[in-house]
């Protein structure tokens, strides 16, 4: 293959034990053809160029054309789970200067260069990357098998020092050379103290890597929300309505909520959440035109997700209730989600731990 040409992948999500390293898993056939090696640095390029560490594939992704990569990466090269990137070798400088600021508005961190130099040593960057201090948990060498007992040790040390509060997502404001560059034992780390304003695009708080221990409820809810919304001409195609609402239960904490957020962000869909009880006015007509107006927001902001938590509180059977604004309410709710159908891209989330509880005519 000629120097520097790359290879068309499909992007797949990471699994567990990767997220936050800043590596992608690439088959050793395609490694080859892009003449890299594990632990070498390549660029993605979806809508945007990013750079990661190569690491060989699972044995049983061997062969296939896919690339696993975590949601930050994801973000970062402007994808998402199966679009296509192209990966090659890249091409890059050890960086001299770094300059990174805290993504969320109103947080103030301070750390210094050194402490800064030991979490991100060896992670190439590219100006407007976002990154993680997950990184200080789980450093590139982990994925090879290659960590020492100290290593561990001074790891949890400095994860406990540096980021006691968790994880925090930084961005890459500017890097001296520009382009793609590694930080290195020799790189002048400047952590701004407070986010900084940029064109860049947003940051997803919430992929599928965060929600542990329900892939096969994550399969679903992509083929019902993720599909159609991303690739609605394909049930126009085969002229099937997709389906317009979800209906998520079980108990209080097991994910329903990060669930929604996450399938939120993976689709790039503007997302409205809205707590049941809060729709509830003691005004006549009130709680209907609240439903209302987020309906017409969401259809103006397409494709949308809209999040209605507790849902059994603004939903209940209508042969229980005994107050008229229930009844009002969820008749109000059935008439805005079958005129769905006519609104493109506008998908409507539920989520309870009382199925039972719900109207008929929304299970």
């Amino acid at each position: 293959m000629i120097e520097g040409e790359g290879v068309k992948l499909k992007v797949a999500e990471a699994n567990q034990g990767d997220v936050g390293k800043g590596i992608v898993r690439i088959g050793e056939e395609f490694l080859e053809k892009i003449g890299a090696r594990p632990l070498d640095v390549v660029e993605i390029a979806g809508s945007r160029p990013t750079a990661a560490l190569a690491v060989s594939a699972y044995s049983a992704d061997q062969g296939i054309d896919m690339a696993r990569m975590d949601g930050l990466i994801r973000s970062n090269a402007g994808t998402s789970i199966g679009q296509f990137v192209e990966v090659k070798k890249a091409v890059w400088n050890e960086a001299k200067h770094v300059t990174l600021a805290p993504v969320t508005q109103g947080m103030q961190i301070f750390a210094p260069g050194d402490v800064l130099i030991k979490v991100f040593n060896g992670r190439p960057v590219i100006k407007g990357d976002i990154i993680s201090t997950t990184s200080v948990r789980r450093p590139p060498t982990e994925a090879l098998g290659r960590e020492t007992m100290f290593e561990e040790i001074f790891r949890g040390f400095l994860g406990a020092q540096a980021f006691g509060l968790g994880e925090i997502k930084l961005r890459v404001i500017s890097t001296s050379p520009a382009g793609i560059v590694k930080i290195t034992e020799g790189t002048e780390i400047e952590l701004l103290p407070q986010a900084v304003e940029t064109p860049e695009r947003s940051v997803p708080s919430v992929v599928y890597e965060d929600v542990g221990g329900l892939k096969p409820v994550i399969t679903k809810v992509r083929e019902m929300i993720e599909l159609p919304l991303k690739h609605p001409e394909l049930f126009d195609r085969l002229g099937i309505d997709p389906p317009k609402g979800v209906l998520l239960h079980g108990p209080p904490g097991t994910g329903k909520t990060m669930l929604a957020k996450a399938v939120a962000n993976e689709s790039d869909a503007y997302f409205i959440s809205i707590n049941g009880p809060e729709i509830m006015s003691k005004y006549y007509g009130e709680s209907e035109k609240a439903l209302r107006d987020i309906f017409e927001e969401a259809e103006k902001n397409t494709p949308a997700i809209i999040f209605l938590d507790e849902l059994d509180s603004i939903a209940p059977k209508r042969g229980d209730v005994t107050g008229e604004v229930e009844r009002r309410v969820v008749a109000q709710l059935l008439s805005l989600m079958d005129g769905l159908k006519e609104r493109k891209n506008v998908i409507v989330i539920g989520s309870t731990n009382r199925p039972e509880a719900l109207d008929v005519a929304l299970r």
